[in-house]
């Protein structure tokens, strides 16, 4: 399943460089949603998100294809090969599923995170408190600030 990667906006700090989807809305805990249709939205983790996670090992989910789900409620957990996190829903609807495709192929999380690489969909999607492409070009700059002063920091330590 091969899906058109819209627009981007390029960006690259310090080690880190991606394309940013312009269409995409996107959450302070590094996740997009992407609308497919009416009432009808995709989520997925950004390639910022992938990168601290490693190498996708698992995907499961705690809620059944029907279930409400809310902002910010855990629905699932990902095991990368340096962390295991949990999955959270951002944003209010009905779980419409994971994406079946990241079992036969799991390296499209990391390959295509934009695109076919996706966590889940949502439908009845009520998105809220999410942030446009700029909004979240600011958020990753501070994280990634925040991150090169922590490096700083415990350079300074050991010398």
């Amino acid at each position: 399943m091969s899906q058109e990667l819209p627009s981007t906006i390029p960006y690259k700090r310090a080690r880190f460089k991606t394309g940013l989807p312009v269409d995409r809305l996107y959450s302070q805990a590094h996740y997009w949603l992407a609308e497919d249709g009416p009432g009808s939205c995709r989520v997925g983790l950004t390639k910022f998100a992938t990168r601290m996670l490693g190498d996708f090992v698992e995907l499961t989910f705690d809620v059944a294809v029907g279930d409400r789900v809310e902002l910010g409620q855990a629905i699932g957990s990902i095991e990368g090969f340096k962390a295991v996190s949990e999955v959270y829903c951002v944003a209010a609807g009905r779980f419409a599923g994971g994406n079946a495709a990241l079992e036969a192929e799991p390296t499209l999380l990391e390959r295509q995170p934009y695109a076919a690489g996706w966590l889940y969909r949502l439908e009845d999607c009520q998105p809220n408190g999410l942030i446009d492409v700029h909004g979240y070009i600011d958020l990753l700059n501070a994280t990634i600030d925040r991150m090169l002063e922590q490096q700083q920091l415990q350079k300074d330590k050991s010398c």
